[in-house]
């Protein structure tokens, strides 16, 4: 086999090989990140008093570093935690009583891979 045409096939096959092992690790990277699968209530909720517990789901561990409780007009209400701000694939906090309204939760965390990842979802308490 000529010369050329060696050096031709070794640089295909190099290619190839190298796109093989950037599309199985970008794949696995994208895999990486921790997702929210349920939320207690769930999202567009309409309960008659106030939850016993706010929690979020996750596929993977997730550190949530930001939970946020707030009404309409943007008032915060107080959750107490019960991660201790380890990692958890689901994590709950408890709200104080709620006064009838609209609330959004908004979360921030940690997903294993260390990829910053947010959320929100919002229920309303109707007594």
């Amino acid at each position: 086999m000529p010369y050329f045409l060696v050096r031709r096939l070794v640089a295909t096959v190099g290619a190839a090989a190298f796109a093989l092992a950037f599309a199985l690790a970008t794949d696995g990277a994208a895999t990486a990140h921790s997702r929210p699968e349920t939320t207690v209530p769930a999202n567009g909720a309409v309960l008659t008093a106030t939850p016993p517990v706010i929690s979020i789901a996750f596929d993977k561990p997730m550190r949530v570093t930001l939970i946020e409780l707030t009404d309409a007009d943007g008032d915060a209400f107080a959750l107490e935690r019960t991660d201790a701000m380890a990692p958890v694939t689901r994590f709950e906090a408890t709200p104080a009583p709620l006064p009838a309204g609209s609330y959004t939760v908004e979360w921030r965390g940690l997903s294993e891979d260390g990829h910053a990842m947010s959320g929100r979802f919002a229920f309303e308490v109707r007594p």
